[in-house]
């Protein structure tokens, strides 16, 4: 039922939305070796899971703070080379249903292939192993440079981020070319198969991908040019999407695809990095036209030498910083955020010094993450940051989430708000019910009645 307590502390966070709040950080995880990403899955607020390089997916409890392992596959894994592993892992937009989740990874054996792999899940703690079913496979050149983002777009289809091959300089042009996956964004429909005679190859091509019907290319591309995209997103809402590409020896790049794009975006590499020209192996002549450009880049001075990118923040706990994009440099240690318009970056923001947690340090960031209410953290070192308000959380129920991201005005409880909760409030009013003193001055009176109406209209967060 209804906490009026907890209505008062959701009014006084709403009334401060539109100011902008001092951040800091507080550790959540350590002694995780190797931890390299963190998510989450649909309709689930209370845990996250954090994959490590070596092959372990961790699952934590955000509320009884119980650490497990949710899958296991060390001994599939091939971490040779420093840059091979387990990358990511992205939950089937039905999850909820259907119990599927996707990883890629880097398998032993042969050439350390990159496969994209679909797995089901006994229950939100426990995947069931031998549940293993191929999506996509392709080799490497190299050891390093694999990419390995993926995750579902809000279209429902599943973009997969593949490095150009590897070594300096993608010394076999694959980034350009449009008939290998290396140094691409592809978009595969998982819940097709367009070939069913071919164990590796367990999906659907999406009729609209740009390059379908073409001689010569795999049609599985959506964006090419890219060198080594290290951590990309989705931003929650616009459906935007945000790739950090990591540079060769002179800069890091933040690239920018809008929700409306119909895919085919050329970013340039091999033949420049950043807004720069790389011509020095003498195969960008003609110079590729049109090249999207990074909305953002940066040079390796001050010790900066690689990327690692973030997300666009959406969550409820931090209202004022709804659309800041944060990203930072796994060398330097620096971390940075700005607001992208579509058009312009601007607000650009080292945030260094004003996320320093309040146990340890945060180095090596290797990425961010987001959990099911889109509250933002940092994974470096073997730990788990989280992004939080400097002064705290309202966290007066003491349940752990801010009250603004808990649905206060559903009074029935049943997921959302509406005139059923409307009436259920005026019963409590009309009836001089304590639980209707949502001011806490002693008094049901008008003032709890328009806080209620505050409550109303701001309904459920998402």
């Amino acid at each position: 039922m209804f906490r009026k307590i907890a209505a008062a502390a959701c009014i006084a966070a709403v009334s401060g939305a539109a100011q902008a709040q001092e951040l800091t950080t507080t550790r959540l995880l350590n002694g995780l070796s190797l931890a390299l990403y963190l998510t989450h899955s649909p309709e689930d607020p209370d845990r996250i899971y954090i994959v490590r390089q070596r092959g372990v997916i961790n699952v934590y409890n955000l509320q009884t703070e119980q650490l497990g392992v949710f899958l296991d596959l060390t001994g599939t894994v091939s971490t040779s080379g420093n840059e091979r592993g387990l990358f990511t892992i992205a939950f089937h937009p039905d999850f909820a249903n259907n119990n599927q989740f996707f990883v890629n990874y880097t398998r032993n054996g042969g050439s350390h292939p990159t496969v994209v792999e679909r797995y089901t899940a006994i229950d939100a703690d426990t995947a069931d192993e031998s549940s293993a079913e191929t999506v996509l496979t392709f080799n490497q050149d190299f050891s390093n440079h694999n990419g390995g983002w993926c995750d579902f777009g809000p279209d429902g289809m599943l973009y997969v981020a593949t490095g150009d091959g590897g070594s300096g300089n993608d010394p076999n042009r694959r980034a350009q070319n449009l008939n290998v996956f290396l140094g691409k964004m592809l978009r595969l429909d998982v819940d097709g198969d367009d070939f069913p005679g071919d164990p590796n190859r367990n999906y659907a091509i999406p009729a609209d991908n740009p390059f379908v019907g073409q001689p010569n290319v795999r049609e599985e591309i959506w964006a090419y040019g890219l060198r080594n995209p290290w951590r990309c997103s989705f931003e929650r809402g616009t459906g935007n999407l945000y790739i950090a590409d990591v540079g060769q020896n002179a800069r890091e790049e933040v690239d920018f695809q809008p929700a409306s794009s119909e895919g085919g975006e050329n970013y340039g590499w091999r033949c420049y990095e950043g807004n720069r020209l790389n011509i020095a192996n003498g195969d960008c002549d003609p110079l590729p036209d049109p090249v999207v450009f990074p909305i953002h880049e940066y040079t390796h001075s001050g010790g900066n030498c690689s990327i690692t990118g973030g997300y666009s923040y959406q969550g409820c706990g931090i209202p004022g910083l709804e659309g800041t994009y944060f990203f930072a440099d796994v060398c330097s240690n620096q971390l940075w955020s700005f607001r992208h318009d579509g058009n312009d970056v601007n607000e650009f923001t080292n945030r260094t010094a004003e996320l320093a947690p309040d146990i340890g340090f945060i180095n090596g960031v290797v990425s961010f993450g987001e959990d099911f209410l889109g509250e933002m953290y940092i994974v470096g070192g073997g730990e788990v940051f989280k992004i939080v308000p400097a002064g705290g959380i309202n966290d007066i129920n003491g349940n752990g989430i801010e009250d603004a991201c808990e649905c206060l005005a559903d009074l029935d409880e049943d997921g959302d708000v509406d005139a059923d909760d409307f009436f259920a409030y005026l019963d409590l009013f009309a009836s001089d019910d304590d639980a209707a003193d949502l001011t806490g001055d002693g008094a049901i009176d008008s003032n709890d009645f328009f806080a209620y109406l505050d409550l109303f209209v701001l309904g459920c967060p998402g």
